[in-house]
């Protein structure tokens, strides 16, 4: 069953521009480069890892939102 949550147009919004932090897309980029030319140590594949489902969960969530709003991805 799904829940419906009221929420402000503006709220939806903000949520729609959600996006990481710049030094976290920094990071996030230099470890898949790495992991492209196989240099990752096992640390550093599981932060990828991490990294790249809290960037799938952000990207999920702005698609809803922006759903809701009838928008496009900028």
């Amino acid at each position: 069953m799904e829940a419906v949550i009221s929420a402000p147009k503006s709220w939806v919004a903000s949520v729609g521009r959600l996006s990481l932090p710049k030094k976290t897309a920094k990071r996030l980029q230099t470890l898949m480069d790495r992991n492209n030319d196989g240099e990752l140590t096992a640390l550093e594949k599981r932060e990828l890892a991490a990294l790249v489902e809290w960037s799938e969960n952000v990207s999920l969530i702005r698609a809803q939102a922006l759903q809701l709003l009838g928008r496009q991805p900028a």
